[in-house]
């Protein structure tokens, strides 16, 4: 079992901690990876697209022409697919572009995310995260202090922390997110991952179950 330090704000020690090792020395499996990042994006896109079929299209209530005689093609409408103008053939419609994962392979891929920032160096367990104030600045020395200044960083905290959440959105590159909320693809595509100490223990509560899910490493 792996120990890591518990930093403080401004680089100070607050003693260490052990980090699990179901959670954070998982194997690293890039094809749960892409199965996640794939469901959590198909999750979030609208599916508002539509177009119009030709009994959606307005118009087109009379025959062009007549029926025989004029020597060219027979006509119902102008609103068919092959008039300028007319309605689409098996068109896009509002629809979901959601698809499911079951919940051990989600865990999977979320344990081997943790565990790939781990094996890197790249994840740090902080105490002192809170802020009392609304202040951007504040969150810019917080990050200074722990020499993550300028960096793609991901904040993990336990709970609501307004302070914190609302002070760090104008901050490139730098996210705030609740251990509940904790996903593969913010903590993918954040180069460093920062964990409140409190935070720690309700993601090992809820990844630190034992499960081999997605095949070989």
């Amino acid at each position: 079992m792996a120990t890591i330090e518990v930093q403080g704000v401004g680089k100070k020690k607050a003693g260490s901690v052990e980090l699990s090792p179901v959670v954070f020395e998982a194997p690293v499996r890039p094809h749960l990876f892409h199965a996640e990042v794939r469901r959590q994006l198909a999750k979030r896109r609208a599916g508002t697209h539509a177009t119009k079929n030709r009994a959606g299209v307005s118009g087109g209530g009379v025959k062009p022409w007549r029926q025989k005689g004029t020597g060219r093609a027979r006509q119902g409408t102008i609103r068919a697919p092959q008039w300028a103008g007319g309605g689409i053939v098996f068109g896009p419609v509002p629809r979901s572009h959601a698809f499911r994962l079951t919940k051990k392979l989600r865990k999977a891929a979320l344990r081997g995310a943790l565990s790939l920032r781990a094996k890197e160096g790249a994840l740090a367990v902080v105490e002192g995260l809170a802020l009392d104030e609304f202040k951007t600045k504040r969150v810019v020395e917080l990050l200074d202090g722990l020499g993550l200044a300028g960096q793609s960083v991901l904040i993990v905290i336990a709970g609501p922390a307004p302070q914190l959440e609302i002070s760090a959105r104008n901050i490139p590159r730098v996210s705030v997110l609740r251990a509940e909320g904790l996903n593969v693809y913010d903590v993918l595509r954040h180069a460093r991952l920062v964990i409140a100490r409190d935070a720690l223990d309700l993601i090992v509560a809820r990844l630190g179950t034992e499960g081999v899910a997605g095949g070989a490493a």
